[in-house]
């Protein structure tokens, strides 16, 4: 099993979890976040008086899969996601050792 993890634009979430649920991946937690990376932040104008913004918010995607869905999982998210433009965000690919459901106590795939 794999934790396919994202941190995308917040605008296109909505996108990216109906391509997900399309493929039959309905699981997931979904955290807003902040951060900065090459987007750099921005510069804004407040009563005349002009400030960085460089921590710019972010959705991040957190999602547990089996081994043989990964390279799906991960090119929906980059359809879904990306814009051409600074900014679309980052896919990170981890290993998960086992999962648990608590509720029944299933172990490994079942419990996906």
């Amino acid at each position: 099993m794999k934790k396919v993890e994202c941190v995308i634009r917040p605008g296109k979430l909505e996108e990216l979890k109906d391509a997900l649920d399309r493929f039959g991946v309905h699981g997931m937690t979904v955290s807003q976040v902040v951060g900065c990376g090459l987007q750099k932040g921005r510069t804004e104008i407040y009563r005349g008086q002009e400030y960085q913004i460089n921590l710019l918010p972010k959705v991040k995607v957190e999602i547990v899969v089996k081994d043989a869905w990964v390279d799906k999982v991960v090119n929906i998210i980059s359809e879904a996601c990306r814009t051409g433009e600074i900014g679309d965000g980052k896919i990170f690919i981890m290993p998960i050792d086992n999962v648990i459901r608590i509720r029944t106590g299933e172990q490994g795939d079942e419990a996906i």
